[in-house]
């Protein structure tokens, strides 16, 4: 567990799983109770049958954004803006995963595996393009990465983002 404060879990802006089973994308909420932190993510994310694991999107205030990829024992993270580990739990329990030192006095850069999707169709240097654009929404970061990867309409009908 971590020190989430009833503010920070209702800073969540949203928290979804999206894993493939027989070729299908399924994509559904993530309970607010496996929120924790990076391990009980992880934790509620082998519970589905992911042929590629599954990987939780998670948008925080509209500050940040989560990538946690489940895949057996291999838990794999990136955090969108590593500072944010200054002044949200969750994202603490990023950068400790990762074990990446973030100080008060660093730029905004993301921290963990820009490849968290690569073997899916979206590659490393498309992530960090992506993380670059400072003038997105953590919405339209993560609706560009579940297009890339393959379940963008399903992502955005969830979020209701459609067009």
């Amino acid at each position: 567990m971590t020190d989430m404060t009833d503010a920070e879990v209702n800073a969540v802006d949203f928290a979804v799983v999206a894993y493939r089973d027989e070729g299908v994308w399924s994509v559904a909420e993530l309970p607010g109770r496996a929120l924790d932190d990076v391990e009980s993510i992880s934790s509620e994310l082998r519970r589905y049958p992911g042929e590629n694991g599954a990987l939780a999107l998670i948008s925080v205030d509209e500050d940040f954004v989560l990538l946690v990829r489940a895949q057996g024992t291999l838990v794999r993270v990136l955090l969108s803006d590593a500072t944010a580990a200054t002044d949200w739990a969750l994202a603490r329990s990023a950068v400790v995963h990762l074990g990446v030192h973030v100080g008060v006095d660093d730029d905004q850069a993301p921290a963990g595996d820009l490849g968290i999707v690569a073997d899916m169709g979206f590659t490393a240097a498309e992530m960090g393009a992506l993380l670059d654009d400072y003038d997105l929404y953590p919405e339209e970061v993560l609706s560009e990465i579940a297009r890339g990867v393959g379940f963008g309409e399903k992502f955005d009908e969830i979020l209701d983002l459609a067009d």
